[in-house]
């Protein structure tokens, strides 16, 4: 294990046997040793692939992958690190044999410098890659819809590799398998991420009309589906 939980907002983690650190502008609350930190950044954070051409829809799916990147600092050198952000429950998830962890960037406190992280459309996320369906004007409107209900943007943040991650969350964070008979169904703004081959949609579980005073998880739901384990927070609050 590379970071330790030392109470349920803050996590301590070994730098030098991390093999560097990034984690969240202003996350950073005391270390001891010899640390030196660098400013951090996402490379290749260009424009959403399949919509060149479309104009203002292409210029605005742009501004949002850019958004999408919260700062992040790279720790490096000997020493101990301790973390926390915003009095917010931290949830630590351990990759010693790999995995794929999505989750938007204002939810991600802070991941091994060895974990490779890439900006992905919730289009395509929801879409997981089948029928050609999620792409295009209409695909970039259901990403928009996604992002104002979970509180996210049009686009997410994909960490992949071995390492260790850990998220941010309002209250205990639960973790939820998915892969049986039937999908799991959450609320979008319960929501906090996943692990594994977890395709997310959003769906409407009642009539329009049924929908007006109803709170999101009532009116909307984001159905998951694959092999992996969806991440819950204990409140509808968003980040």
């Amino acid at each position: 294990m590379v970071f330790e939980k030392i109470n349920s907002k803050v996590v301590k983690v070994d730098v030098g046997q991390a093999g560097g650190v990034v984690a969240r502008k202003g996350a950073m609350l005391f270390y001891t040793g010899q640390v030196h930190f660098t400013p951090h950044q996402i490379p290749g954070a260009g424009g959403m692939p399949g919509m060149s051409g479309m104009g203002a829809i292409a210029g605005m799916a742009g501004r949002m992958m850019r958004g999408e990147h919260e700062a992040t600092m790279l720790a490096e050198g000997h020493g101990q690190v301790h973390y926390g952000f915003a009095g917010l429950a931290v949830h630590i998830i351990d990759m010693p044999q790999g995995g794929t962890v999505t989750a938007d960037a204002s939810r991600t406190l802070g991941y091994t410098a060895g974990i490779q992280a890439s900006i992905i459309s919730m289009t395509a996320h929801s879409s997981g890659g089948g029928g050609g369906r999620g792409g295009g004007f209409m695909g970039a409107l259901r990403g928009a819809a996604t992002g104002a209900l979970t509180g996210d943007g049009m686009f997410t943040t994909q960490l992949q590799g071995m390492g260790s991650v850990v998220l941010l969350a309002h209250g205990e964070v639960l973790e939820i398998q998915v892969g049986g008979q039937y999908p799991v169904f959450v609320d979008p703004q319960a929501f906090v991420g996943t692990f594994g081959n977890v395709q997310t949609q959003l769906k409407s579980k009642v009539g329009w009309r049924d929908a007006v005073g109803k709170g999101a998880g009532e009116a909307m739901q984001m159905e998951c589906q694959g092999q992996g384990i969806v991440f819950v927070q204990a409140s509808e609050q968003k980040l």
